[in-house]
């Protein structure tokens, strides 16, 4: 991963850190159920911005690199390895 995306995703992901404890929080206090499964869908929101910003990167680099290098083996494994994870992402 480069260094920018890996610092990118832990600020993001820090940022959810915190949200996930206001959530547990939110829950010992008895706060009002609404207000928590909203927030819940911001940290879903969140978590799917990380994981977009990831796989970018992964095609970017990764992916690309498969392509390039010429090995068939290899690229039919990285394009394997992207739909199955693609495939979850939906679910």
């Amino acid at each position: 991963m480069r260094n920018d995306i890996k610092a990118s995703c832990q600020k993001r992901l820090n940022r959810i850190e915190g949200q996930v404890r206001g959530l547990a929080k939110m829950v010992d206090e008895d706060r009002y159920c609404i207000d928590i499964v909203t927030q819940i869908s911001a940290v879903r929101s969140a978590l799917r911005r990380v994981e977009e910003e990831i796989l970018k990167d992964h095609v970017a680099h990764c992916v690309e690199h498969a392509i390039h290098s010429g090995d068939k083996a290899d690229q039919r494994r990285k394009i394997a390895e992207l739909m199955e994870v693609v495939g979850r992402v939906d679910r």
